[in-house]
């Protein structure tokens, strides 16, 4: 799902109290819930879709373009999100079903298209941002965009939010947005993009379904041909059993024009989870030929249903199926977090079925699980054989040792012949003289002068050396350019903070006989130290304090100890730019991986991992922390 974040949470705009709110359209348009405008109207389209927090946002006008582009094709079929934003490559939109599909992890989200005047915001191109807490802009919610621009045209000095429901105002001459509550102020700005796109009436019907049939020229790109290749097969399949198991029933054809494929009333197929235990899927009743009716008067799917809210359901959805004889049964993965097949294969599994038109049943995007069951103080107990329960780091104290040429004499040995060689920190040969000759001086070391290191054996210029070492941490270590082999005491940049840690009387998946260590980092905002990309500068530290997990085992119990002494040398933390969000001048992780999730993996940060205890003590060792250190 496209990661916006919502206004109100913590990042922006703030719900008013109930009382005060009320349910704001901004230009939308009333569409009789079929998804097209009156005939003979011109209107500006908006897809939308739904986040978990009940609020629908909107795709962006590129994207929309692409969408409505697909539509005019096909209004059953699918859209790739990804051949028009590289962000959204994970992300596949099934027109049938109204839903947006992420291929990697099977989340379904609804998606709706919706209809604005074309003197609106949209219709020119028009979008209206606040900055979020990363630095980064953050698209209104198009009702909300169509309202603040409306005022902005008029001319209105300021915009009160409220009747939308956030409280807040809007002020234009300082661009600036006001929270009524806590008084906070964010910047807002007016970009210019593409319009969106513009439509009159309805659209063709849909072309008929395998890929193939179609008039234009399928796209060739791997997810399409993916995608429609596993169609074109489902459909042929799903044709296939049903003349064998109710011969007669069904048509001659291969393709399925939407008919329903059993009587109301005798159950519905669920799929990831529907069924009261999700076991399968199964397809029960009779079948019927495209667009004949079903008995009991229950109206066949339309073929264009564009805005259906919800997913097909029917009548007997709670009960068990009455299912003949030989159906065969599907099984699926339980989006809540068992069965056998993963949770991508479900989605598309519901996103193939609906196409086919059979009925399903979405149910939730699975969440993940960080935290264990509430813990009483009286059943945390100190972790056998490691001392104390706590570590505090405070401000960096470096070290007054010796030079730096003495760091570096201490470690390397002269080479009085060196091979006719690349020094690879300054690329130039080691007959030569270094790089670094003329842009870096010191006292008793000449810029031809060449070292091995006692280790590992590779060498060097000492002047590129010490050029590297003035460069880093400068901690009275060194550590090989090429082999990567530390050569002293390696110390880190994080800054200050606490590190917790307990046993809880909980076993995490994959270790149901062991309790489990949890660690609790945490770290306040500061200022950055010189040992920082920016001293003098504020940093921020968001998640914190962030719990993390090990079996209490052996190897966990050795993995904790660890983990300790890189908490004392530094080595957890550091400051930089998150990967996640992008936001620069924040606490970050240091190449140390930690599992986050306590009782699941969605997200790959949790268990069952068989490999991760023998992976984090290898990132440990390249930290130069390894279990010599635990015996000295």
């Amino acid at each position: 799902e496209p990661r916006i974040p919502l206004p109100g949470h913590g990042t922006g705009l703030n719900h008013c109290p109930p009382g005060m709110a009320r349910q704001g359209s901004g230009a939308m348009l009333a569409s009789g819930g079929l998804g097209f405008p009156p005939q003979n109207l011109a209107r500006v389209v908006v897809w939308e879709w739904l986040n978990e927090h009940g609020r629908w946002r909107p795709y962006s006008a590129a994207v929309c373009h692409h969408i409505e582009n697909v539509l005019k094709e096909d209004a059953r079929g699918s859209v790739v999100l990804g051949q028009v934003d590289v962000q959204l490559a994970p992300y596949v939109i099934d027109l049938q079903s109204m839903h947006q599909f992420r291929q990697d992890t099977g989340t379904m989200r609804p998606v709706r298209r919706n209809f604005y005047d074309p003197s609106s915001a949209p219709g020119k191109g028009i979008v209206w941002e606040w900055e979020n807490d990363n630095n980064s802009w953050t698209p209104y919610d198009m009702d909300i965009c169509i309202t603040i621009q409306n005022a902005y045209e008029k001319q209105h000095p300021w915009l009160d939010l409220s009747s939308l429901g956030f409280c807040y105002l809007i002020y234009f001459s300082s661009m600036s947005q006001m929270n009524r509550q806590t008084q906070r102020k964010r910047r807002l700005r007016r970009r210019m993009d593409l319009a969106y796109p513009l439509t009159m009436g309805s659209i063709p019907k849909s072309q008929s379904w395998p890929v193939g049939t179609s008039t234009g020229t399928p796209c060739s790109c791997p997810q399409c041909l993916l995608v429609n290749s596993t169609r074109a097969a489902s459909n042929a399949i799903l044709a296939s059993q049903r003349r064998k198991l109710y011969p007669g029933a069904v048509r001659q054809s291969s393709t399925f024009a939407g008919g329903a494929l059993w009587p109301a009333g005798t159950g519905t197929a669920a799929v990831a989870g529907g069924t009261a235990k999700g076991e399968g899927l199964r397809v029960p009743g009779g079948a019927f030929a495209p667009n004949q009716s079903v008995p009991n008067g229950a109206p066949l799917p339309g073929l264009n249903n564009l805005n259906r809210p919800g997913t097909q359901r029917g009548a007997g959805l709670g009960t068990r199926a009455t299912v003949p004889p030989g159906v065969p049964a599907l099984p699926v993965k339980n989006l809540n977090g068992t069965g056998p097949v993963h949770p991508a294969l479900a989605g598309m599994t519901g996103i193939l079925m609906c196409a086919a038109g059979l009925p399903v049943c979405l149910t939730r995007a699975p969440k993940p699980i960080l935290h264990p069951p509430p813990v009483s103080k009286s059943d945390i107990k100190p972790v056998p054989g490691v001392n104390g329960i706590c570590r505090k780091t405070k401000k960096k104290h470096l070290k007054k040792s010796k030079t730096p040429e003495d760091v570096v004499r201490r470690y390397i040995q002269k080479v009085k012949n060196p091979p006719d060689e690349d020094c690879t920190i300054c690329m130039e040969r080691l007959v030569t003289s270094s790089g670094y000759e003329g842009v870096l001086s010191h006292r008793g070391i000449k810029p031809e002068l060449v070292g091995k290191l006692g280790k590992c054996g590779h060498m060097y210029h000492l002047l590129c050396l010490l050029a590297m070492y003035n460069n880093g941490n400068k901690d009275g270590s060194l550590q090989c350019p090429t082999c990567k082999a530390i050569y002293g005491e390696k110390t880190g940049t994080q800054p200050p903070g606490k590190m917790e840690f307990h046993l809880i009387p909980h076993s995490l998946p994959g270790y149901t006989d062991s309790k489990t260590i949890r660690i609790v980092y945490d770290i306040p905002t500061g200022i950055q130290g010189p040992e920082h990309p920016n001293p003098g500068k504020k940093f921020t530290a968001r998640g914190f304090p962030r719990h993390c997990y090990l079996p209490d085992n052996e190897k966990g119990r050795k993995v904790l100890k660890l983990l300790i002494v890189a908490w004392d040398r530094r080595l957890i933390f550091t400051i930089g730019t998150s990967n996640t969000t992008g936001e620069s001048d924040t606490v970050v992780w240091n190449e140390i991986h930690h599992k986050t999730e306590f009782g699941s993996n969605l997200t790959g940060h949790g268990y069952p991992d068989p490999n991760y205890l023998d992976n984090v003590l290898a990132e440990l060792l390249a930290q130069g922390v390894s279990e010599a250190t635990l015996k000295d």
